[in-house]
């Protein structure tokens, strides 16, 4: 269903209007009233039994009362009553409505049960509903501002939502500053009905939206929130801030909004599939929204430097590397233009230093050159306040040229005090400044992360023929004893049903068995102790390798199971596995656990016993593309050891993308798996393939279940 009602309504009423003017009701009728939405086209209706009129306006006991139609609702009003005003709105016929009233979800139980009460009467109704506990709504192109901030925000192309409502206020105070335009202002509050994914929505063909801004706390519907994202973000840029991603920060959003938090690796999972552009802070935010509404398309990464002084240069240089930009090379004949025209101390190189007693037309000069250059893709223009700088002036230059340029220009004006005029001239042209050369630099960084993920295919998901059947048998079985953990002999059934490559392997129960089965297999071997309940095999000695004969075979097993014992007197023994012993290769990690909100993350990484130490780790949410596989292979930061390193001949990449890609595939399948650890999955040279060697697996009975406290939590071990 559209929401215009909430943007572009003809009529509006305010149930909780008031003549005190102390109370919410009464700032949120003003706003409508003084703020311009008022018009001989559009009326506002103010709610209250107790009056006959409020700022001028006939009050109404009802929404009854009205004899015009209404397209929109604002309820501010105690909680306990919300819920008849919003059925009398469905009596009405009222196709929108925003409830302001705390005293929901955030307030606990009881508020939970008002709030699904809510929900019910909205969709009784085919109302749609933001909030409740919410700032309200603002649109500055249509004038209306339906919340309880102060003043009108100025108009600009950014659009932005927030589930904090303190924050929105605060947001809303920044842009009447002047810094930011917005054309769209959504407090979301507990997002009962509206939420990201409809806004995101609503917004994708909105001319007055260039790019899109998100404060969230948490998303339960993940999987709906990346498959709109994906859908957008390829139309327009979003910005996100994601917070309680911390362990402490995850407990404060539950207490905050009820919302679950997943873990951060999910949301940055997300994020990166969606082709949201994640800020780490809200001035991050605001930067990177800054960029993406002023300036044009960053078409590649070579950027150039016009300075006044050599130390930000320099900085400005390291900042740019950092990106992952480069400087830019400058055409030979800009380069003797330059030299001629510029004194002799300065440099007519990139960074371009006009020296510390340039005037406005020395920066001219320079910026015509370098903007006319070819090989120039962006320009960011520093200027520190020295004696003879002309700052103003020199605004007002940066100011032209960007106006007139089809590249992106940046400025950076050093100082406070005196540069003052100067910022508020770039702000006044929409030319993004920022105080320091770190933060443009990283507004560049957006720019071209964003184009690289448009220039990206979108992603292509393969089927893999498998033996689903068999798996399905192995987990009923599993489930119908009661069992949720899996070990490593049951599971290699399971991986093998989809097409993992396993070493010959046999369970014993006891140490003539284990002989038997060696003797078969073929020496060397290496025995491991079998158990559900034990998942790190080596804290316990639980592992021999290299055995040579039966005697090592007899005693390995009589050692095993007498530590195994001992360590773990509780554990359920099962006996050892016998296996054949592989040739020595690259050990990695293949993991998956299951986020309540996104669904499984699978993880890819060095293996062994030093993936919780080393944290060298990638994640994809299920399902992703080969190219998305291959993508993960090199965001960890040993990935030099898979091409070869120091002699080392390079490891077979496409036996490791397939194997996450089998993964991906299993754990969509079956739901019920919760957590999967294959460690170590054993790569070797090109063409030669890979072993999985080690593995478990977790359930949980049903796809909605929490896992079992005693699970292992692979994506916290490795946070």
């Amino acid at each position: 269903m559209s929401l215009a009602a909430f943007f572009t309504p003809q009529s509006v009423a305010i149930i909780g209007a008031s003549t005190n003017t102390k109370k919410l009701g009464y700032a949120v009728l003003e706003n409508l009233v003084h703020g311009g939405f008022l018009n001989d086209q559009r009326r506002v209706y103010p709610i209250n039994p107790k009056a006959k009129e409020i700022l001028g306006l006939k009050a109404y006991p009802s929404v009854l009362d009205v004899s015009e139609t209404i397209d929109l609702a604002v309820i501010v009003i105690p909680y306990a009553i919300v819920p008849a005003a919003l059925r009398t709105c469905g009596e009405k016929g009222i196709p929108a409505a925003i409830v302001i009233s705390a005293g929901f979800r955030e307030a606990g139980m009881e508020g939970l049960q008002r709030e699904r009460e809510l929900v019910e009467i909205a969709q009784e109704y085919g109302i749609r509903l933001i909030g409740p506990n919410c700032l309200g709504v603002i649109d500055t192109v249509s004038l209306l501002n339906a919340s309880f901030s102060t003043g009108m925000p100025p108009s600009g192309p950014m659009a932005f939502m927030s589930q904090s409502g303190a924050l929105g206020t605060a947001i809303l105070d920044w842009a009447q500053a002047g810094r930011l335009g917005l054309s769209k202002f959504v407090s979301l509050g507990n997002k009962a009905d509206v939420d990201e994914a409809d806004l995101m929505l609503a917004w994708q063909d909105d001319p007055s939206v260039r790019v899109i801004m998100i404060y969230t706390e948490g998303l339960p519907d993940g999987q709906e929130f990346i498959r709109v994202a994906r859908q957008v973000s390829r139309k327009k840029p979003i910005v996100a801030v994601k917070s309680g991603v911390t362990l402490a920060g995850s407990r404060a959003v539950s207490s905050h909004t009820g919302s679950l938090a997943g873990s951060e690796q999910a949301y940055q999972a997300a994020f990166q599939q969606a082709g949201v552009l994640r800020a780490n802070s809200i001035q991050d935010l605001f930067d990177q929204a800054l960029a993406f509404a002023y300036l044009p398309e960053l078409h590649s990464d070579r950027i150039a430097i016009v300075t006044n002084a050599g130390g930000p240069g320099i900085l400005a240089t390291d900042a740019l590397s950092r990106a992952g930009l480069q400087l830019a090379r400058f055409d030979p004949a800009r380069m003797q233009a330059l030299e001629a025209y510029l004194p002799d101390a300065a440099s007519a190189a990139n960074p371009v230093d006009v020296l510390g007693d340039a005037g406005a037309d020395r920066y001219r000069f320079a910026m015509e050159q370098v903007v006319a250059d070819p090989h120039v893709d962006g320009i960011l223009v520093i200027l520190t306040p020295q004696a003879t700088t002309q700052i103003p002036e020199t605004a007002q230059v940066v100011a032209e040229i960007a106006g007139q340029a089809s590249i992106p220009i940046l400025a950076c004006f050093m100082g406070e005090a005196r540069v003052q005029e100067g910022v508020e001239i770039l702000d006044a042209h929409k030319v993004p400044s920022f105080p320091h050369p770190e933060r443009a630099a990283l507004a560049l960084k957006a720019l071209s992360t964003y184009r690289n993920y448009r220039q990206r295919p979108l992603p292509e998901y393969e089927t893999i023929s498998v033996d689903r059947d068999f798996v399905r048998t192995k987990l009923d079985q599993v489930l119908s004893e009661g069992r949720v953990s899996i070990g490593d002999p049951e599971t290699r059934g399971i991986l093998s049903a989809y097409g993992f490559q396993i070493p010959p392997s046999q369970l014993a129960e006891t140490s003539d068995q284990a002989v038997a089965m060696a003797d078969e297999i073929g020496y060397p071997v290496v025995m491991k102790i079998a158990s559900p309940d034990i998942l790190h095999k080596t804290d316990v000695g639980g592992v021999k390798v290299g055995l040579e004969n039966a005697e090592d075979v007899r005693d390995a097993f009589d050692l095993i199971t007498y530590r195994a014992q001992r360590y773990l007197p509780d554990a359920r023994l099962q006996g050892c596995l016998v296996q054949k012993m592989v040739p020595p290769g690259l050990e990695i990690l293949i993991g998956m656990n299951r986020d309540p909100q996104f669904g499984p993350l699978v993880t890819f990484g060095l293996g062994g016993i030093y993936v919780e130490i080393l944290k060298d780790v990638a994640f994809r949410l299920a399902p992703f593309s080969r190219l998305e596989a291959d993508a993960m292979l090199e965001e960890i930061r040993a990935h030099a050891l898979l091409d070869g390193f120091r002699g080392q001949q390079p490891v077979d990449k496409s036996a490791i993308i397939d194997a996450l890609l089998r993964i991906a595939q299993l754990v969509i399948d079956f739901p019920e798996i919760a957590e999967l650890d294959i460690n170590p999955f054993v790569v070797y040279e090109k063409e030669r393939g890979g072993v999985a060697l080690d593995m478990r697996l977790v359930l949980t009975p049903n796809e909605h279940a929490p896992v079992s406290e005693t699970s292992h939590d692979l994506a916290e071990s490795v946070r």
